[in-house]
């Protein structure tokens, strides 16, 4: 039942190495090569790997690349840019507007969300003002990341903890608890980007450029699901402060906003064509890696082993922060709830598990889903990536100063 920890660790080196031989891999290759081995050597069987993935996750990521897809091709993204953008006249203002204005976003649209749309925006950014991409994609990475911890919809661990995690008011606990120190977390991202890419911090006065809409008809269907994303969103968060008893999922909501593009749009079959399907491979991919992880009971072991002592506030953060780096942060979550809940953990605990499972995504490319996406999308709209290596050297030191933050905070 080690093997498919095995396969696990392969995984994570290929991930840093990207290379078999003279062969070059693309993260999707490479987690795809990681669900085949654990299907031959017959660790899952192959209905287990079917009922692994998760639908909810995938639909969801289907509805909003559709929507970026639209808003990139019609140019409406870029014009939604430019009005955000164009206020940042030095490369400082650009870095805090992408961390302030795509993280507080990420919290209520969601991390992945706003991986999905951000990844463009960036790219474009870089290409006229000759800004270095990868400093501007490691700062939506960050920006996505941190800001999504500060919401129980920023990402889907928050959410699993508001539901099962006996939190009262959990928009109320969440920015109560978790808004102070990711505001300081998002500035401590400014400057570990500043420091690692200071010779990039001109104070050159940038000019921005108004784009034009290059299809009018779609730009007004994307609008069109871009502001039905926005209210839907809204009505799930009304939904959950009033306590109203309906399912009103994520999907339902992705999958709703993307009906103008998908079905009123006479360019479907392109848009759906052009859409990041190596990243949907990749998730599709992960699951059944991750479900015969779960299945060997390793991790879970190791937990039950040490729930005496990983129960405090320090450990919760540091056990989240790393063994998401290996079974993913809704695995994480799913293993250590019952753990914090049956040792009657108040709430301090229960978001520092939000905390620490979230900004994982910080120290390394697989600590956290939206890393892949804008990844995969950099690499498929920008010839551009990030390396393991280059994105692990900024985001270690990034992640012990924001763990220090949060135990500092829901600690005293």
């Amino acid at each position: 039942m080690i093997l498919p920890v095995i396969v696990l660790c392969l995984v994570f080196l290929l991930t840093i190495t990207r290379q078999i031989g003279s062969i070059r891999l693309d993260l999707w290759q490479i987690m795809g090569l990681g669900a085949l081995a654990v299907l031959l050597t017959c660790q899952i069987s192959v209905s287990e790997a079917i009922s692994s993935i998760n639908m909810d996750v995938m639909l969801f990521l289907f509805g909003v690349f559709a929507i970026g897809q639209a808003l990139e091709a019609s140019g409406y993204l870029s014009l939604v840019s430019y009005n955000f953008f164009k206020g940042a006249k030095n490369m400082d203002a650009i870095i805090l507007f992408v961390l302030f204005g795509m993280g507080f976003a990420s919290a209520f649209l969601m991390n992945d969300t706003l991986a999905i749309i951000g990844t463009p925006v960036v790219l474009l950014l870089a290409r006229q003002h000759q800004i270095n991409p990868k400093m501007l994609l490691l700062a939506l990475a960050f920006a996505v990341t941190t800001g999504s911890v500060t919401s129980p919809i920023g990402n889907p661990q928050n959410l699993l903890i508001a539901l099962n995690g006996s939190i009262e008011d959990p928009f109320v606990a969440f920015a109560q608890y978790l808004l102070l120190p990711t505001i300081l977390n998002l500035t401590a991202a400014y400057f570990v980007l500043k420091f690692f890419f200071r010779e990039h911090f001109s104070t050159t006065v940038l000019n921005h450029s108004q784009p034009h809409i290059c299809d009018d008809k779609l730009a007004r269907l994307s609008r069109l699901s871009l502001i039905l994303l926005i209210f839907l969103v809204c009505l799930k968060i009304l939904i959950q402060l009033l306590a109203i008893s309906f399912d009103f999922r994520l999907t339902y909501i992705a999958l709703i906003a993307a009906i103008p593009v998908l079905v009123l749009n006479s360019r479907r079959y392109e848009l759906v064509k052009g859409m990041d399907w190596h990243t949907l491979l990749f998730f599709a991919s992960m699951f059944i890696l991750m479900e015969s992880v779960w299945d060997s009971g390793f991790f879970q072991g190791f937990l039950a082993d040490t729930k005496q002592s990983i129960i405090s506030i320090p450990m919760v953060l540091i056990v989240s922060v790393v063994l998401s780096q290996f079974i993913s942060n809704v695995p994480l979550v799913a293993l250590y709830l019952p753990i914090l809940s049956h040792a009657s953990v108040d709430a301090g605990g229960l978001l520092a598990l939000a905390a620490g499972s979230t900004i994982a995504g910080n120290l390394s490319v697989l600590g956290a889903a939206s890393n892949v996406i804008i990844i995969h999308n950099a690499e498929k709209k920008g010839n551009v990536t990030l390396t393991f290596i280059e994105f692990f050297k900024i985001g270690v030191p990034l992640t012990i100063i924001q763990t220090g933050i949060y135990w500092l905070f829901l600690s005293f």
